[in-house]
């Protein structure tokens, strides 16, 4: 059986991604290293192919969500891989978050044997990919992202075309750097006002009304009991982990490195996360650098 699109890596983000554009009446093969994450996406309406390569070469559309760099360029790249299995006017869609470098490597051995490919990294976190309400930023051709957002339109609300291919990527790890350093200044100044017998709840409600508003102090504030709907309060579960978040931070430093920029705050809010990660908080929301910040009271 052929399948409309072949959408690899299911994972915490992929699965629930893939979910719904079945959902959406389209025909998906699924596929994963994790053979439980097959299962729940066949459990829940999707189909799979034993031959990964065979499914490629049959579908219309090719989606990857995969964890780093290495994954997607040896996922395009490799002498099996996307490129050398997928039939000629295949669109590909990478919605992972990687390096903008490794983008445009990738979209430029694709542009080469003649494929169309897009960048189109998520915001929205786990919730977002189950609701399909996800933000995808999207790096590419007009061509391109004209033939990928009536699919993404099927997986999020928000769909912005950036520009030109490695710039989808190239927002998402501007963007993710700053809610680092947004989190750890007001993670600070949350912890400072405590120190002086301030409520946080009160401290906090007077800041997202002043000059220091942001969006961690609306919607995420990361001490517990202040936002009953934040992760801070369900002991940091859930959300966006420590580990996912120091992997962004990394790219931003990498990137920065690559392109002569200097990111001093950057930098500073990628050491914290690795001696949070280190600590053993890897798994936990992102917003638990708050904790960390007490310990070093």
């Amino acid at each position: 059986m052929n399948s409309e699109i072949a959408f690899i890596g299911l994972g915490h983000m992929g699965l629930p991604m893939a979910l719904n554009l079945v959902h959406a009446g389209l025909t998906v093969s699924g596929h994963d290293l994790v053979a439980t994450s097959v299962e729940k996406f066949v459990a829940g309406g999707g189909s799979t192919h034993a031959d990964l390569a065979a499914a490629v070469g049959a579908a219309k559309i090719v989606i990857t969500m995969l964890p780093a760099s290495r994954h997607v360029e040896s996922a395009y790249l490799g002498a099996n891989g996307i490129l050398a299995q997928a039939k000629p006017g295949t669109l590909l869609i990478d919605c992972s978050t990687i390096s903008p470098d490794s983008a445009r490597k990738v979209a430029a051995a694709a542009r080469d044997k003649g494929f169309t490919m897009v960048d189109a990294p998520v915001s929205g976190g786990t919730a977002g990919a189950a609701a399909g309400t996800l933000t995808f930023i999207v790096g590419g051709s007009d061509a391109g992202f004209a033939a990928a957002k009536p699919y993404l339109e099927k997986m999020g609300k928000a769909i912005f075309h950036a520009g030109d291919n490695g710039s989808g990527q190239t927002v998402k790890v501007c963007n993710n750097m700053l809610l680092g350093i947004m989190m750890v200044g007001t993670s600070e100044a949350i912890r400072l006002g405590m120190a002086n017998g301030m409520n946080p709840k009160v401290l906090s409600e007077i800041m997202s009304k002043s000059s220091g508003r942001n969006w961690v102090l609306e919607v995420y504030n990361p001490c517990p009991g202040v936002m009953d709907t934040a992760p801070a309060s369900h002991d940091y579960s859930g959300g966006f982990g420590v580990d996912l978040m120091l992997k962004d931070l990394g790219l931003a430093e990498e990137n920065a490195l690559s392109t002569g920029c200097s990111v001093p705050l950057g930098s500073l809010a990628r050491n914290l996360y690795d001696i949070h990660s280190k600590s053993g908080a890897g798994g936990l929301d992102f917003s638990s650098i708050f904790s960390m910040l007490a310990k070093a009271e």
